[in-house]
């Protein structure tokens, strides 16, 4: 179990919550933050003071007053006017993520919110409820409003909660479970709808299925260096150590770890003097994303334990200060990193392809790794299919942040678009699993015709691993059913918690 306090969540606490059905527990002390928070709304209602949110309109509303009476409704109205989500919902794993980040955030103890709200959030993280969210609408500032409310409305019995395939009612659900739907009180709507969890939690997932294909394509490359008979003497620590960079030094190390034993890989002059870059410079290739990753891990873990909402009660209740935590401005930016980051790898892994597939390069290979070349394509338009891959990529990592468009009648005159650059890393990485997967078949041809028993043993091991699922190429058949096998295969390593060598 997770012990959640609104401080200290990491990325591996949110592997074991979305992939191993971890469930999480609140801590006392934020617990005690909480109603200390709670107690100071309550007493701007009683005492009619004219705050933010509690008793005024939003956005350009805000200077409209509320009377004590219509708080409740103020709170209905919000949720139900702002659940504008379009199109088709976030993966099940990023709505489970959502509740999780924004229960997190609440219980700094920053938001006002009624513990019993809490609670419920929490109920639906143990119990697997899971809001159905669209994933468009959302301008990445303000907060991920229109998310948000879709993730609202299944507290107060109004939206939707997925069933395996299916999507039924979150008043059935409740039913079911022998609970009534939350009825909000003062600031609670907002409270819930105003911050960055849409975009982080995609970027949570985005981040974890990353890390795991950078590892995936380290020893994919490596296969396609015994395919290739790489050099290994560009993998030289002293060569990385000479240039510094941490991660390029700890990518040269891990590939020399995946060849050790290999008698299909080289020394410079064996059969020639150097490489491509494709092959020669993966450290510094491969490290650069890396470095991306150690970034975008740096800003989520800060994301995920911050106070998004607006206002925030603040110095032990003493001020209530209107502000504007809730723009996505840092999460955009890491989220088009990662675009960057990820769609390298799929670019570099392409020309890998490109060296396995073409008979001019590929060191005698035949061409096109084809069983009968002329009268079989072999693997010829799998290298066009990683290709096109690749290519979508390039346009979908244009940076979503440096667009904005003014909402609210002008007063929200700058927004992220954080959660387009969030949505589209995710499209980014579908598409460079699959390239990798595309390696990954190139190079299990390319050394089964190398030899088997001349493998290095790990990696012999992992063509063993994919062989029970997918055959030699004999015969030419349908590839793309081989591409969708090995991407199922790739993605469902990211629940797993072995160290980077096992990946």
């Amino acid at each position: 179990m997770i012990c959640l306090n609104g401080h200290g969540l990491t990325l591996e606490d949110m592997r074991d919550i979305l992939y191993q059905n971890e469930t999480v527990m609140l801590e006392g002390n934020a617990i005690k933050a909480v109603e200390k928070s709670r107690k100071v709304v309550e007493n701007i209602v009683k005492e009619r003071r004219t705050v933010y949110g509690i008793n005024t309109g939003f956005g350009k509303f805000s200077d409209v007053s509320i009377e004590e009476e219509d708080v409740h409704a103020l709170q209905l109205h919000l949720i139900r006017s702002h659940a504008c989500g379009i199109g088709q919902p976030f993966e099940e794993t990023v709505s489970r993520a959502m509740v999780v980040l924004r229960l997190n955030a609440l219980l700094k103890g920053f938001s006002g919110i009624r513990l019993e709200v809490l609670e419920r959030l929490a109920y639906m993280v143990n119990n697997r409820i899971h809001p159905v969210i669209p994933q468009q609408g959302s301008l990445g500032a303000s907060g991920d409003l229109a998310p948000l409310s879709h993730l609202a409305l299944v507290l107060i019995g109004e939206g939707l909660v997925w069933d395996g395939e299916k999507h039924i009612s979150s008043q059935e659900v409740w039913e079911s479970h022998n609970l009534k739907p939350i009825v909000l009180e003062a600031k609670e709507g907002l409270a819930l709808i105003n911050g960055t969890q849409a975009m982080t939690a995609q970027g949570v997932v985005n981040w974890l299925e990353s890390e795991t294909l950078a590892y995936q394509s380290e020893w994919i490359a490596s296969m396609t260096m015994e395919a290739l008979h790489g050099i290994t003497d560009a993998f030289h620590p002293a060569i990385h150590e000479a240039r510094g960079y941490p991660e390029q030094v700890a990518v040269a190390k891990r590939i020399l770890g995946w060849v050790e034993g290999s008698k299909l890989v080289t020394k410079q002059g064996e059969k020639r003097v150097q490489d491509a870059y494709s092959l020669r410079c993966i450290p510094q290739i491969h490290g650069a994303s890396w470095q991306v990753l150690g970034y975008v891990k740096e800003k989520l873990e800060i994301e995920m334990n911050a106070a998004t909402d607006n206002p925030l009660i603040v110095e032990d209740g003493e001020l209530i200060i209107s502000g504007g935590n809730f723009h996505g401005q840092p999460i955009a930016f890491a989220m088009d990193f990662l675009k960057i980051g990820i769609a390298e790898l799929a670019n570099v892994s392409e020309r890998r392809i490109e060296r396995l597939v073409n008979p001019q390069l590929n060191e005698g290979l035949p061409p096109f790794l084809s069983p009968q070349p002329g009268l079989q394509s072999g693997a010829m338009i799998l290298q066009y299919a990683a290709a096109s891959l690749v290519s979508e990529n390039k346009t979908l990592a244009h940076p979503a942040s440096v667009d904005s468009i003014p909402s609210s009648a002008n007063q929200e005159d700058h927004v992220s678009m954080g959660t387009i650059g969030a949505r589209h890393a995710h499209q980014i990485l579908q598409n460079a699993r699959r390239v990798i997967a595309i390696e990954a078949l190139c190079a299990m041809q390319g050394v089964e015709y190398r030899g088997i028993d001349l493998m290095a043993p790990a990696l012999s091991e992992k063509w063993h691993e994919m062989r029970a699922f997918i055959p030699s190429i004999t015969e030419d058949r349908i590839f793309s059913i081989d591409i969708e096998k090995l991407n199922t295969y790739l993605k469902e390593k990211t629940a797993d918690k072995k160290s980077a060598s096992a990946l």
